[in-house]
């Protein structure tokens, strides 16, 4: 059959159903699709017998028919089905109801009672919850905070049902039990299982069950509380006892039966062993207080041991209780603690750092000495233990605390100490300029330990040490001299720029602190430094005990010359030091050799005045001889002009004849032959003679010469005539540096063991620019309209004076004159010759 035929023949089948109303039985175009074929095929047939039928026709007829069919059979299906299931209908909805009847009437039961139940059906479904309980019950009423049992249970009781719930889903275990609600009520739990399902049932317990219930409780917590009490008296090692009412023992502990030599507690109570003598029995009768409490130290016998135990014993109605603690260590301890604290006291008292140390009370427990000392208080009112804010405010009232802006504030602060666990450092800068280090401790015992150090000097030494350091690196740091520290080790510590200037080492190589064979590697370039070097390593490294510096010289391949030496050091360590002294070195040689060529010159030249004085003293004794002959008026008379002439050819010829006696003298004194003539010498003749030979020229001069010689001034041991000529000098100076009328002082005395000889002038006086130079040979000044001298007068008294031990000093003040000192050794003993040094 065509497609387009199938299609009409669709649409003509549903819309012959929606005309029969039969849309309930042809509801479907599944069915009429499949009868389409068939009824196709029959028309077909049916087209093929009666030509003058149409072919869809013929189908449309045949669908039909078998529709109707259907449908008249599908009806009566129907309506069977349709009365059996309102038969079943019927018999359901009575069954519902008599069943909502008998759960409504099951609910008032279980409301009916004060319960609350909740039953668990399934591991998915919520749990129901039926009954309710009064709200005094302390049970509550919501669901989710009744399930929630922490919140009105005890922590105890909570976690107690829910490990009992947990046991009867896992096992099925059932249990009964008593909850103490937050409230204090009790509650009465029980857990089953039945069909499947978890039930548990909550109870309020109410008159005689609430009564019962508490007793029960209250009987559990007493007899758990007296059982822990056993445990604890029994564990304790002190013996511990209880009675009844009529004295006794009902109870012991371990330690009470060991006291009485007892096997065991049971055999303590049957025996009835007291452990208090009938001393200690009577003396507990007696002395209990109101509340029947005995306390005593009692000495007893336990365990075959004497020993002291502190009683105490409790009687009431009901019976009695009693404990010894034995507390003969504990005595033993505290004598032992009495000793050692009034031993310490005495120790603190003789330190210089003030102590104090405050109880649990604040109040004034102990302090030393120097605590007193410290702040100056009266003893009166240390005695009394003022707390800690007492003795503060007397600080501040005498002006001896640190000035503060809240002086409140500042003392709280400080008496923080008290609650504090940790020790607290405070350094208080006091007006007097003393500097405190205050240590605050807690006490072991309560209170507090103070410690007030005075740590004034200890800064001043920390400030001035700190200056000199730096003072000290900064010297280092600019020292021309190189400076290198080593240590114990051979390896470089400290050093400044002069020794990396000196031996061209660059910083960041003497940072890494070498050691002195590295050094010596990169110095020693000659033979004459790696000799100077293995010295100054050796003295670095060296383990001798005795090590001692040295020093010694060093001359570089560069020519450069350099002194170095070696300080060991009390740490272990060496200095060394190193001095360039090159242009030192070569100025001094320079120096030599000048000097060896002055003293060649200088020996030429005494060499040539000693010869020149001999020659010349030959001749000159010659003239003096014939001058006197020519004077002599044996050999004829002279003119009065030829007589003056002859006397100034004679006072010339011995003033130079003197000159050249004074220059063989300093040539002897030079060449180191001249001897004294040492023998008792008479000083006043001495002196007086000396005086004689410048008669002439003091009357030529008109000075007045004065002599001041004690008459018991006796001798001395000398050459007389060195003495003579010493005098003779000086006196001669004196004369020539004097101005016409003036006057000479000669002065001798004794002192001690010496003998002084001064001469004063009072004359034009020696300037301060030449009196440092005038014991110096051929020195003088202008002595104005006299002639100046040879300059050797006082070189030579300075030799024979010093010759002799003796020494000179010379005093002089320009326009007032000069004083000369000779002080000899009078040395009477000595006798001989001295040869001169």
């Amino acid at each position: 059959m065509p497609i387009g035929g199938l299609n009409a023949a669709r649409k003509r089948v549903a819309w012959l159903g929606r005309i029969l109303g039969t849309g309930k039985v042809l509801g479907s175009t599944a069915c009429a699709t499949l009868l389409l074929p068939r009824v196709a095929f029959a028309a077909d047939e049916m087209s093929s017998s009666f030509p003058s039928i149409d072919a869809n026709t013929m189908m449309l007829l045949g669908a039909f028919g078998g529709m109707c069919a259907f449908a008249i059979t599908a009806s009566v299906a129907y309506l069977r089905q349709r009365r059996a299931a309102g038969a079943l209908c019927e018999h359901l909805h009575r069954e519902k109801s008599e069943l909502k009847l008998r759960v409504d009437r099951l609910e008032s039961m279980l409301n009916s009672d004060e319960q609350r139940i909740v039953v668990w059906t399934g591991s998915g479904n919520a749990p129901q919850v039926w009954g309710v309980l009064p709200e005094q019950s302390g049970v509550p009423r919501a669901t989710n905070q009744l399930l929630a049992f922490g919140s009105w249970l005890s922590a105890k009781c909570a976690s107690d049902l829910e490990r009992r719930l947990d046991a009867l889903f896992s096992t099925g275990e059932t249990f009964t039990t008593t909850l103490t609600t937050r409230v204090g009520t009790f509650v009465e739990a029980i857990g089953r299982t039945t069909g499947g399902a978890v039930v548990l049932r909550l109870r309020d317990m109410t008159g005689e069950r609430q009564i019962q219930a508490e007793i029960s409780a209250r009987n559990a917590k007493i007899s758990g509380e007296l059982h822990m009490l056993h445990s604890l008296l029994d564990a304790l090692p002190s013996p511990a006892w209880q009675r009844d009412a009529e004295g006794k023992l009902i109870w012991v502990n371990q330690a009470y039966a060991t006291a009485i030599d007892a096997p065991d507690q049971k055999a303590a109570i049957k025996e009835g062993d007291d452990f208090l003598d009938s001393a200690a029995r009577d003396a507990a009768g007696k002395n209990r207080n109101e509340d029947g409490c005995f306390t005593a130290r009692i000495p007893m016998v336990a365990a075959g041991e004497r020993r002291v135990f502190e009683v105490t014993d409790v009687a009431a109605n009901v019976g009695g209780a009693g404990v010894a603690i034995d507390i003969s260590e504990l005595d033993q301890v505290r004598r032992e603690l009495s000793r050692a604290e009034e031993f310490h006291g005495r120790t603190l008292d003789q330190l210089v750092t003030a102590v104090a140390i405050y109880g649990g009370d604040r109040k004034l427990q102990f302090h030393n000495e120097a605590f007193r000392q410290l702040w100056e208080l009266e003893p009166v009112f240390l005695e009394s233990s003022p707390e800690d804010g007492a003795v503060l405010d007397a600080l501040r009232a005498a002006r001896k605390l640190p000035e503060q802006a809240d002086y409140r504030v500042w003392r709280n602060t400080m008496l923080e100490s008290y609650q504090s666990v940790e020790t607290k450092e405070h350094w208080w800068h006091l007006p007097d300029g003393r500097t405190l280090r205050v240590v605050a401790s807690p006490h072991p015992q309560g209170g507090v330990i103070y410690i007030y150090e005075n740590v004034t000097e200890r800064l001043d030494l920390e400030s001035r040490y700190n200056a000199l350091i730096r003072v000290q690196g900064e010297t280092l740091e600019n020292l021309s001299e190189a400076v290198a520290v080593f240590g114990s080790d051979g390896r470089l510590r400290l050093w400044n720029p002069a020794f990396s200037r000196i031996w061209n080492f660059e910083e960041d190589r003497l940072s890494q602190l070498p050691h002195v064979n590295q050094l010596e590697s990169t110095c020693a370039l000659s033979p004459a430094e790696q000799e100077a070097w293995d010295r100054l390593s050796a003295n670095v490294t060296s383990l001798l005990e005795n090590r001692t510096p040295v020093a010694n010289r060093m001359e570089r391949h560069d020519g450069a010359v350099l002194d170095y030496a070696t300080v060991p050091l009390p740490d272990g360590g060496t200095l060394v030091t190193f001095v360039d002294v090159t242009d030192s070195v070569n100025v001094e040689r320079a120096l030599v050799e000048k000097n060896e060529a002055l003293e060649q010159a200088d020996e030429l030249k005494n060499a040539f005045i000693q010869h020149v004085s001999y020659e010349l003293r030959s001749p000159l004794t010659n003239i003096i001889g014939f001058a006197q002959l020519l004077t002599d008026p044996k050999f004829g008379d002279l003119s009065e002009k030829q007589g003056e002439y002859a006397d100034y050819i004679r006072s010339s010829s011995s003033a130079l004849l003197a000159i050249i006696n004074d220059i063989l003298d300093l040539a002897t004194l030079d060449a180191g032959i001249m001897e004294l003539e040492l023998s008792e010498v008479d000083v006043a003749a001495t002196v007086e003679a000396a005086v004689e030979g410048l008669k002439d020229r003091l009357a030529e001069s008109r000075i007045n010469l004065r002599t001041d010689v004690p008459d018991n001034i006796g001798s001395m041991v000398a050459d007389e005539k060195r003495l003579r000529q010493v005098l003779y000098n000086l006196i001669s100076n004196a004369v020539r540096y004097s101005e016409e009328e003036g006057v000479v002082d000669v002065v001798c005395n004794r002192k001690d063991e010496a003998v002084e000889f001064v001469v004063k002038d009072h004359g034009c006086g020696i300037p301060a620019d030449i009196l440092t130079q005038v014991f110096n040979r051929f020195v003088g000044h202008n002595a104005g309209a006299r002639r100046q001298g040879a300059g050797l007068g006082l070189s030579i008294v300075k030799s024979f004076v010093e010759l002799h031990g003796g020494k000179v000093d010379i005093n002089s003040v320009e326009g007032k004159g000069t004083t000369v000192t000779c002080s000899f050794p009078a040395k009477p003993e000595l006798s001989g010759s001295i040869a001169a040094e």
